[in-house]
């Protein structure tokens, strides 16, 4: 499938999903509200009737005009005529209550205007029976100084409505559940995308490198069978010095790759031993000096560690240092400087290979490490290689319980810090 079309699949997708959750925002805060007006309405009611209940208590017949009056979205007022005792109006709030299930917690106050204060405020629960006056708060209600009244006060009021919002709850965490879904998807597709493309650049990359060699040993094969180059043995002897050359970089390449392989397999057991890493470091940049002199570069050793002796497999940590330096001198588009340095940290040693190339932008550094992965630069066989290096690398500087860190910038140059215990 084109990049394009899994792009414009992935909008469309994500604008349908983007519209279905505001859709249910929407309909879930329109909800919430008709769940808080259904809630004002049943106390509303429930507070009338308390009302008219305390008048035939107190054998009074007048008749009271609209005694609810709402303070706030969680505070009644409720005008009466005369004094009352708290116990009896908790026992009518919990009973009417009750009838119109409003199962939630409520503080009441009494206020008297002949001494001009709240001569009494409790809190009280709809599930329990006893008062419990420690969960006390101030009630956010305001009086009149020309009447008796009574207030109500719902201090969770919020969660109580939520609770009542079940099929609206759950139709949103299932939502919420689609969301993520579709999202990891994504990022699955994404990452199957890019590890196809990697998978395909490696298998084009390997089949350019495997086929030159081949194509190489096969033209100087033939040479060898012509009669004519039979007679002139210096020509026999270049011709058996290239296929035996080219065969060396065939098993190279493939030995490479079989590496990976076994290091995925974790079947690659360290043979380790104390070996002073300078005379490794001096022995490697040796087989590398006249490539890069070939290139009018240079390359300079700075070794700082006082302490170069650690317990690590010489084979592994030779191969590590033939990928940086390898890949200092590939993925340089100028004459190359190349450094190498070493300091001692208080539990091992740090070595620094620094290069003045192409550098890697942000977006790709924290793909390098990746198996198969190569930093783009243009044609994909302009830099030889199959992008298994760095994963090596990493891979081996772990198994010796190491790490490598990578600090690179465009058009400036990389910088690779592997760090060996002793």
């Amino acid at each position: 499938m084109k990049r394009r079309t899994i792009r414009v699949i992935i909008l469309l997708s994500a604008i349908l999903l983007i519209g279905l959750v505001a859709t249910q925002i929407f309909w879930v805060g329109k909800a919430y509200e008709l769940q808080e007006k259904q809630f004002t309405y049943d106390i509303t009611y429930a507070l009338k009737n308390v009302a008219s209940q305390i008048l035939l208590h107190n054998n009074d017949s007048a008749q009271l005009i609209d005694p609810v009056k709402q303070i706030s979205p969680n505070a009644f007022r409720v005008s009466i005529n005369d004094t009352l005792h708290p116990y009896y109006l908790e026992s009518m709030l919990k009973s009417e209550f009750r009838q119109r299930e409003i199962n939630i917690d409520f503080e009441y106050s009494i206020y008297d205007c002949f001494t001009d204060s709240v001569v009494y405020t409790s809190f009280a629960s709809t599930k329990e029976l006893s008062v419990q006056s420690d969960k006390i708060t101030q009630t956010p209600i305001k009086w009149e100084k020309d009447g008796h009244y009574f207030g109500v006060y719902f201090p969770d009021i919020t969660p109580h409505i939520f609770s009542q919002m079940g099929f609206w709850l759950i139709s949103s965490g299932i939502l919420l559940v689609v969301v993520i879904f579709f999202a990891y998807t994504i990022s699955i597709i994404l990452r199957q995308k890019r590890l196809s493309e990697i998978t395909t650049d490696f298998i084009n990359n390997m089949t350019h490198e495997l086929k030159t060699p081949i194509s190489t040993i096969s033209l100087s094969a033939e040479m060898l069978l012509n009669e004519k180059e039979k007679k002139e043995p210096e020509k026999l002897k270049n011709y058996a010095s290239i296929i035996q050359k080219e065969n060396n970089r065939l098993k190279k390449q493939v030995e490479r790759v079989l590496q990976i392989a076994t290091l995925e397999r974790e079947e690659i057991r360290l043979q380790k031993k104390q070996v002073d890493l300078h005379e490794i470091i001096e022995n490697t940049v040796e087989g590398f000096k006249l490539g890069i002199a070939e290139k009018n570069g240079e390359i300079a050793t700075n070794m700082n560690a006082e302490n170069s002796v650690v317990s690590c497999d010489e084979v592994h940590v030779t191969n590590i240092l033939n990928n940086l330096l390898d890949n200092a001198i590939k993925y340089s588009n100028k004459n190359p400087k190349i450094s190498i340095s070493t300091k001692n940290t208080k539990n091992g040693i740090v070595i620094a290979v620094k290069d003045n190339g192409i550098g890697i932008s942000k977006q790709h550094q924290k793909y390098v490490f990746d198996k198969f992965f190569r930093v783009p630069t243009g044609d994909v066989h302009n830099v030889k290689g199959f992008g298994l290096g760095l994963n090596y690398v990493k891979a081996m500087a772990e198994a010796h319980r190491g790490y490598i860190i990578l600090e690179s910038k465009i058009e400036t140059g990389s910088k690779f810090e592997v760090f060996l215990p002793f």
